[in-house]
């Protein structure tokens, strides 16, 4: 893993309420990363617009902020992946929104096209703050992926960055894996043994993915092995939602069908009603 997986950051700026908000939580991880920041307007480019952002991010000059203001015509999805991707952008930074009337966050449609079809890594996120609110736990998905071991240990250069002391890895596992029919008290045990085998498999597999991780990762970390059986998606956000967590990794989709948009499934369960913050790792 590169010791350094986000060179550059990109964010969606609007003018809008939250946009000195979305710029300093923006900055603050530019700054924490060493990344160059771009500010990506879907509009004209004007010198108003541009001193608007000069004044926010003045805060940041002492931090020798290195950042750059990109002006794109043309529908919002096009737009701003057309910019990641001439800018080379690693991490895209998305607000969510609030539903009227709920406590709940949730993509809305530009947020919702733009993660599914951007090529870096988007962080969406649902409350942020001028001041900054620190992270202190960590909930990344262990499932069994080819992908997983990069975002394992992208989830611990985030917290090394990020001085987050607590990681919990979550291991979704399917029921079907349970062979058992459960109809009595020894078809109950038989069930309740081989939850406890497949468990111990796969904090087996997850403890040697930690192995390789940098131990100037790992270092004062307390790291919670947590296994889950359910449906892959919705278990994790739900654990996310319930342990407080700061902030929900994830691998990147695989290339979605109609059909899985249909009946959504693993990510399209976290976009539809976020947790917490979420990091999608490509």
């Amino acid at each position: 893993m590169s010791l350094k997986p986000f060179k550059s950051i990109g964010i969606g700026v609007a003018y809008s309420p939250n946009l000195k908000a979305n710029l300093f939580e923006a900055a603050r991880l530019s700054v924490f990363f060493g990344a160059k920041l771009f500010l990506i307007h879907v509009g004209e480019a004007s010198e108003e617009k541009i001193n608007v952002l000069r004044v926010i991010l003045h805060d940041f000059n002492k931090d020798k902020l290195d950042s750059e203001v990109i002006f794109k015509n043309g529908e919002p999805v096009e737009a701003i992946l057309s910019a990641s991707e001439e800018k080379k952008i690693d991490l895209l930074i998305l607000g969510a929104v609030k539903r009227e009337q709920l406590f709940k966050y949730y993509v809305g449609s530009i947020a919702r096209k733009i993660t599914r079809q951007a090529k870096c890594s988007i962080l969406l996120l649902i409350k942020p703050s001028v001041e900054r609110i620190p992270c202190e736990h960590i909930v990344v998905n262990g499932l069994k992926d080819p992908r997983t071991e990069q975002t394992i240990k992208a989830a611990f250069y985030m917290a090394n960055k990020l001085k987050v002391q607590k990681i919990t890895i979550v291991e979704e596992i399917n029921e079907e894996q349970i062979d058992v029919k459960v109809n009595d008290d020894k078809s109950l045990r038989r069930a309740t043994i081989a939850k406890e085998r497949i468990s111990l498999r796969e904090n087996s597999r997850i403890k040697e993915i930690i192995e390789h991780i940098p131990e100037a990762y790992i270092e004062n970390k307390k790291i919670k092995l947590q296994p889950i059986f359910g449906k892959k998606g919705y278990s994790i956000g739900h654990y996310a939602q319930i342990s407080r967590a700061d902030l929900l990794v994830m691998n990147a989709p695989s290339k979605m069908t109609f059909w899985d948009r249909l009946f959504p499934h693993d990510i399209e369960h976290i976009l539809t009603e976020l947790p917490t913050d979420v990091l999608i790792l490509q």
